[in-house]
């Protein structure tokens, strides 16, 4: 029989509970959750209790040395992806990281060191790329004669939106160690001075552009690299005026076509997240649903005239699967079967060069 992957999830907060937990616990027959690990106790009795974990760890120190877990999710805050990556990979654990892998250069040279170094498997977890709708994308895109024009938008609601209607039940605690949150700030403040310019770094408003970019950002525009590349520049980029987590809108320069590009999260509880492609004989249109209710489809729509001059309109969904799972099955794949990884640390280095591309555009 093939083997069961034996899990160890470092970070039970919503993603964990909302997605990653349920979505393993479904795929009992190629995963089991060991062991679990995070700074709060609650949470950690919660979660040991609500999914069925015995072993229970409060660092990560003690987690990598388990030999009952075989891969570590990496589900914690951002600041800490890096740290928590190289921990795991060095003690020869395989490694799920949750995007962004990292958000400065150091990190993400450490991350890909550490899997060289130690010639495991890192897998970056942006599952909007592991949906069947995007991979039917890839293959219809082959058949557009020339791409004319590309939008890319990612503009929702609120996470809690769409997390309170999930059935998932997430909870929270704050009986986090005295010092979490200052260590948290003070990562925060690092990855800062490193990822941005000195004036930069001193401006929240800067901050909170580079943070958009890391957090809901990084779904897109790491869907955008791999259907048409990196973009050549970002011609221009602005954002709205006095937010705190503005709205951003970009344009990028592939030679023959331009990509707009606009994300940003408002108070009402849509999830308006599609890529679109005008071709001079096809129009694709790539349209994703919140992935924290399982099952909504992501669809293709496809508009197209052909030779006799006539127009016709179709949606493709290839599957209800949801992109959560398709991802996870690609990782097993990838440790038990020694599959390549497309969304492996040096892919995911690529998507640190796009936001630098867009803060060193911003125009106000």
């Amino acid at each position: 029989m093939a083997p069961v992957l034996r899990i160890g999830i470092v970070g039970c907060g919503e993603v964990a509970q909302t997605t990653h937990l349920p979505t393993l616990a479904l795929l009992s027959h190629l995963y089991k959750v060991t062991a679990l690990c995070d700074v709060s106790p609650g949470l950690l009795q919660h979660c040991a209790t609500k999914f069925g974990t015995e072993k229970t760890y409060s660092n990560i120190t003690q987690l990598v040395k388990d030999p009952e877990v075989d891969v570590v999710f990496v589900l914690s805050a951002d600041e800490y992806h890096a740290s928590h990556a190289v921990a795991a990979a060095d003690a020869g654990k395989h490694v799920f990281i949750e995007k962004p892998m990292a958000l400065t250069r150091e990190d993400a040279q450490a991350i890909i060191d550490a899997q060289e170094r130690n010639k495991v498997v890192i897998f970056v977890g942006y599952m909007r790329r592991y949906a069947g709708a995007f991979e039917r994308m890839k293959e219809e895109l082959k058949s557009v004669n020339k791409i004319r024009y590309v939008t890319v938008r990612d503009i929702i609601g609120h996470n809690h939106f769409f997390v309170n209607q999930s059935g998932s039940f997430p909870v929270t605690f704050s009986d986090f160690p005295a010092d979490a949150s200052s260590d948290r700030l003070s990562r925060a403040r690092k990855i800062a001075n490193s990822a941005l310019s000195p004036s930069q770094a001193k401006s929240e408003r800067e901050v909170a552009t580079y943070r958009l970019l890391g957090s809901l950002g990084s779904h897109d525009l790491s869907a955008m690299r791999e259907l048409f590349g990196v973009p050549k520049r970002c011609i221009a980029a602005t954002r709205s005026q006095g937010d705190a987590t503005p709205f951003i809108s970009a344009l990028f320069d592939y030679g023959d076509f331009t990509a707009k590009y606009e994300t940003g999260i408002d108070e009402v509880a849509d999830f308006d997240a599609h890529i679109e492609v005008f071709g001079d004989n096809k129009r694709l249109k790539l349209a994703y649903d919140t992935p924290y209710v399982k099952g909504l489809p992501i669809t293709l729509e496809i508009k197209e005239t052909d030779s006799s001059g006539h127009y016709s309109s179709r949606t493709i969904r290839p599957t209800y699967k949801d992109a959560y799972t398709l991802e996870l099955e690609q990782l097993y794949e990838a440790v038990v079967h020694g599959k390549p990884v497309k969304t492996d640390p040096k892919d995911a280095e690529k998507e640190l060069g796009v936001f630098e591309m867009v803060m060193t555009a911003l125009v106000n």
